[in-house]
């Protein structure tokens, strides 16, 4: 934001400098002006779909995150109806898998941008331990299917989580975006704006805030790497243990 106050501020200056002395501002045309009121609606709206769209994006990251511990969370205290040492083994299986992605994955997803491998073993573990286990009661056939259930749940809210990792906005969009904050800002040189401190501010602030609203696009592209990213919050809150 500050280069682009500085960028816009010598252009300025430098185009003041080396105007003829007979240039007359006020012969900036009307539809000029128009032009310019309509090209700053225009992008200010592309700005704003672009805002909505990752944000959207992190918001459904986190989503994920919350689905995935939740039926983790139902596969661990369901399983209170199974024998003590096949309810403790699933349970040190879930254990494993939140530590895992708590501790390691998360930190992979950050760095490479995807799940790991590692993490795949020991879902499939869970699904081994639950689904391969026959129950000897009605009660215990009852929580079968739920588990199972609960299984599947967790499994595709890795799967929407590992794909979000990467970042979502295409780069033509980038490209438009880009383009159309040069030509907003360079709409400011064509209506010929003079070296006072009103419109110098005035000038920086406003590119200041198109900076700033790119900016903001593109952390925000990225879900679970940059800087308000989807966290892992709802894993320690359902596994405190692991913390």
């Amino acid at each position: 934001m500050l280069a682009v106050c500085v960028v816009v501020v010598i252009i300025t200056v430098l185009r003041h400098r080396t105007a003829a002395d007979d240039e007359d501002p006020d012969e900036t045309p009307d539809v000029i002006e128009y032009m310019t009121m309509w090209i700053g609606v225009v992008y200010a709206i592309v700005l704003g779909l672009a805002i909505a769209g990752v944000w959207e994006g992190r918001s459904a990251a986190q989503d994920h995150v919350q689905a995935e511990a939740v039926a983790l969370h139902e596969i661990s205290e369901r399983v209170r109806v199974y024998p003590t040492d096949v309810r403790d083994r699933i349970r040190d299986d879930v254990n494993a898998y939140v530590g895992h992605v708590v501790n390691t994955e998360w930190k992979a997803m950050s760095d490479d941008g995807k799940v790991t491998e590692r993490g795949t073993e020991l879902l499939d573990r869970i699904r081994e331990d639950v689904t391969d286990y026959r129950p000897r009661t009605d009660f215990e056939a009852q929580a079968y299917q739920p588990l199972v259930d609960q299984v599947t749940a967790a499994d595709q809210a890795r799967s929407a989580r590992a794909g979000a990792t990467g970042e979502t906005m295409p780069g033509v969009v980038w490209f438009g975006l880009i383009i159309g904050g040069v030509v907003t800002i360079g709409m400011i040189f064509v209506l010929q704006i003079r070296r006072t401190a009103r419109e110098l501010i005035l000038a920086g602030l406003f590119s200041a805030l198109i900076a700033f609203l790119l900016f903001l696009i593109w952390d925000f592209d990225a879900p679970y790497s940059r800087g308000v990213t989807a966290s892992a919050d709802p894993f320690l809150d359902l596994f405190p243990h692991i913390g």
